[in-house]
């Protein structure tokens, strides 16, 4: 067992969903456990100007429900250079606080990471994505909610496109995965799904559209992660315009897929996390990710969270394909 007596936490990069219900199984599991607990408001940017207050069971009282994250989040330049970690490390030793939980995503994970290798602060984190593109998790902080927050959406799109006879593309985030759009499109009965993991062409978009209208189709919905290759939703829909006359109405999504009340699988996955995260930290493990996946905690060592990467369902890209058709 390694002597922790004071741990903090942080949250990093994009809010999502659920970080509050992490942070209040943090501070409550290591409260439980005899350790006091600190929050860092501001992420490292926040650690670097020593922003750290004390935070006891009351910290977290009727924080569950929210989304956000009440400790802040911030992108801090200063903490990409060695001079910014070094200052980050010596406000922790000031504290005498010597256990680090981090949520957020790769990019948090990677900062967590070097402050291990070159200071030798004792991190875990914790993945707090909406975007789901963490390896070693079945499902990343915020995710669930993000997916009822655009298929709520999906869902009303539905009403407008088949009351006027419109084709519609709808762009969810995803920079690089395309989880949010694969699971959203299934659920909102899209009839093609757009995801930088699979290739289509313009050429082949547009003959699938011809295709629904020999069918008799007269509403379609297109759904489109923001990083795909064929780029933005605004894009797209101005090439299928120009090339295949299809009229195209458009609706991205947006920041809404970040806020909102985190849905009960974002709440119990947090509070399992947030509690596993203190466990680790108590065993001495270090420089780990604490994930979920096949029901029951994962520990993996930070570095193949981001050098390894998360491949889509398989099996729920052979479905979409065979019911959208």
């Amino acid at each position: 067992m390694a002597n922790i007596k004071k741990i903090a936490v942080l949250t990093s990069g994009g809010d999502a969903p659920g970080m509050n219900a992490c942070v209040r199984a943090v501070v409550r599991t290591a409260i439980y456990d005899g350790i006091a607990v600190f929050g860092i408001y501001g992420g490292y940017e926040g650690l670097i100007n020593g922003e750290i207050m004390p935070l006891n069971r009351r910290s977290v009282s009727n924080l569950i429900q929210k989304g956000g994250t009440f400790l802040k989040t911030s992108r801090s330049e200063t903490f990409l250079h060695v001079a910014g970690r070094k200052r980050a490390a010596d406000v922790l030793k000031e504290w005498e606080i010597n256990g680090l939980v981090v949520i957020g995503g790769d990019g948090s994970f990677r900062g967590a990471h070097t402050l291990h290798q070159e200071q030798n602060v004792n991190v875990v984190g914790i993945p707090g994505t909406i975007d789901n593109d963490i390896y070693g998790t079945d499902l990343t902080i915020g995710y669930d909610t993000a997916v009822m927050t655009a298929l709520d959406s999906i869902d009303k799109i539905r009403d407008t496109a088949a009351s006027h006879d419109r084709l519609f593309i709808v762009e969810v985030m995803g920079r690089h995965a395309g989880f949010i759009a694969l699971e959203v499109g299934i659920c909102g009965g899209a009839e093609e799904i757009l995801v930088p993991e699979v290739h289509l062409s313009l050429d082949d978009l547009g003959n699938l559209i011809k295709t629904w209208a020999t069918t008799g189709k007269t509403s379609s919905l297109i759904v489109v992660a923001e990083g795909d290759e064929l780029g933005n939703a605004h894009e797209i829909a101005k090439t299928l315009q120009s090339q295949f006359h299809a009229n195209c109405h458009v609706c991205i999504l947006g920041h809404t897929q970040r806020g909102g009340s985190p849905t009960a699988t974002d709440r119990l996955l947090a509070s399992r996390l947030g509690y596993h995260a203190v466990q680790a930290l108590e065993n001495g493990q270090t420089d780990i990710m604490v994930g979920w996946a096949n029901n029951a905690a994962t520990f993996i060592p930070l570095p193949e969270t981001w050098e390894k990467k998360k491949p889509l369902d398989a099996e729920l890209l052979k479905i979409y394909r065979i019911l959208s058709a």
